[in-house]
């Protein structure tokens, strides 16, 4: 299909010749300089050319239309014909193209269709290379090409049925910093996660060990739920020194990571234990979901958001569910994560048809409920379970006085210093400043932001022994910050953020929901 785009403007008409004018060079095209009517054309002004046609879509060579004037017009009348790009004729016979059927002449046929239709998206993009430049992966992995190409210049390839998916989409860490940088609002996360979706379903070897490496790493949930039979001996054992070798050797897990240890009471079995909700209140219902990592791993975590939330009055629901699909998305484990969001979905949505909100402990959670689901996903009710998600301190600071609650609380008794670290995604959600805003005032405590970094594991990208040292390398700038600041201890409200800041310094991690259950005597 062969385009020619126009400018019409400042005075110029269909056969792009202008009339002289005031200003600046004195017009376009062949007008005189405006200064001394010398009649020669202003310098740096062009002259009138292709350009300066009017925009109008014809098909290719083969697919013009008879338009009723006659398939053998005479060399007069052909002239008379608006060009187009290249000097093809129009097929409407002239400048005005109202006679083309937009139906038969929509560019979005320019390519195939496919599951998910991103044309728009991919229009959107400028080149602006303000997506390259905040990629933490881009900035220490000189081989990786970065989120533009990975979104819509490499959606724009692969619409062509010969061409494969470049294997360098592996490298995106699934950070999704890209979609907060882009002044456009070009979909490049989710450009990303269907193109490596593809390459994992259609050009991965499924008998690799790298294969069968990532397809563990992302159903973390399987794993954890058999480690937490026997959760002392798995400890043990996942961190076993020659064990911790041969998963280097034979599977690409690093042996300088340390597995963290499953807890001897998963959150559900307390919940069990203990009875479930405390407090029952029809007008103010939340629904947990606590996620993977707050239920083999941190259960104080589900825990403090509990009593929290039960000190503000709230009945607390906690469905059936299975992962949230994060390491999958990361992993192009599509249709594994599609499994998990059905059941998801199904009880969610049943959970606010009873007059819950959803509430997620973990931000890499809340996002993957409130953009990746209903970014890739066509599953029943999932437009309303995105637009009742929210994380569990966002939801307080919106329906609750929470500095008036922590002023009558009265703060710590004993001084503390924290050193914060805003996730990648609750950046995406607008939430980077929430926790240092929260307990800015509160008696006892020091909050200190280190920064905007990256921490570097993104999850199970720093759980891959190619990766290992490319996710310390972006971290470094965290944990230097960690080091410089007053306090010893870590904040973040994403679990394997936590796990790199721990790596990384040796500080001791909480969650914001733990510090405000102590603040607030919950």
């Amino acid at each position: 299909m062969t385009r020619d785009t126009a400018d019409d403007g400042d005075g110029g008409d269909a056969n792009g010749t202008t009339e002289p004018s005031g200003g600046r060079g004195g017009g376009r095209g062949r007008a005189g300089c405006g200064n001394c009517g010398c009649g020669e054309p202003s310098p740096g002004v062009p002259e009138a050319g292709r350009d300066e046609q009017p925009s109008i879509f014809v098909p290719d060579e083969g697919e013009v239309p008879d338009d009723g004037a006659g398939a053998a017009a005479d060399a007069a009348g052909a002239a008379e014909r608006a060009a187009t790009d290249g000097g093809v004729e129009s097929a409407s016979g002239g400048s005005d193209s109202t006679e083309l059927d937009p139906d038969a002449y929509d560019p979005v046929d320019v390519f195939p269709g496919g599951d998910l239709d991103l044309r728009e998206g991919a229009d959107s993009c400028y080149k602006c290379t303000s997506c390259d430049t905040s990629c933490p992966v881009a900035e220490v992995d000189d081989e990786f090409p970065g989120p533009k190409f990975q979104g819509p210049e490499q959606w724009r390839l692969k619409r062509k049925d010969d061409h494969d998916i470049d294997e360098s989409i592996t490298s995106c860490s699934n950070c999704m910093r890209c979609d907060d940088a882009c002044p456009s609002g070009v979909p490049l996360s989710q450009m990303h996660n269907e193109a490596r979706g593809q390459f994992v379903e259609r050009q991965m070897e499924k008998l690799s060990m790298e294969y069968v490496r990532n397809r563990i790493l992302a159903n973390y949930r399987t794993s954890a739920s058999l480690a937490s039979m026997f959760p002392r001996t798995a400890s043990f054992a996942m961190n076993f020194g020659p064990a911790r070798w041969a998963m280097e050797k034979v599977m690409g897990i690093p042996k300088e990571r340390d597995f963290p240890e499953f807890a001897t009471e998963t959150f559900r079995e307390w919940w069990k234990a203990r009875g479930g909700a405390q407090v029952e209140n029809p007008d103010k219902r939340v629904a947990y979901f606590h996620g993977c990592y707050s239920n083999y791993n941190t259960p104080e975590v589900g825990k403090a958001m509990v009593r929290v939330y039960e000190h503000f009055g709230y009945e607390v629901m906690v469905p059936p569910q299975k992962c949230s699909g994060t390491p999958m998305f990361a992993n192009g484990m599509l249709k594994d994560a599609r499994r998990h969001a059905e059941t998801n979905v199904e009880n969610l949505v049943e959970a606010i048809g009873e007059g819950a909100d959803v509430i997620a402990s973990c931000t890499s959670c809340s996002m993957s409920l409130r953009q990746e689901y209903p970014e890739l996903f066509d599953l029943h009710g999932i437009e309303d379970l995105a637009e009742h998600t929210f994380e569990a301190l966002e939801y307080l600071r919106i329906h609750e006085d929470l500095e008036g609650e922590l002023d009558a609380a009265g703060g710590l008794d004993d001084e503390r210093a924290f050193a914060y670290h805003a996730p990648c995604h609750a950046r995406n959600q607008g939430l980077s400043r929430q926790a240092v805003e929260t307990f800015r005032g509160v008696d006892g405590v020091r909050m200190e932001d280190v920064g905007d970094s990256c921490s570097g594991i993104s999850g199970t990208y720093g759980w891959k022994e190619e990766k290992y040292e490319k996710s310390m390398e972006i971290g470094a700038e965290m944990f230097e910050h960690m080091e410089d600041a007053e306090g010893e201890v870590g904040m973040t409200e994403c679990p394997t953020c936590a796990m790199q800041m721990e790596h990384g310094t040796g500080y001791e991690i909480e969650h914001p929901l733990q510090l405000l259950e102590d603040a607030l005597g919950a």
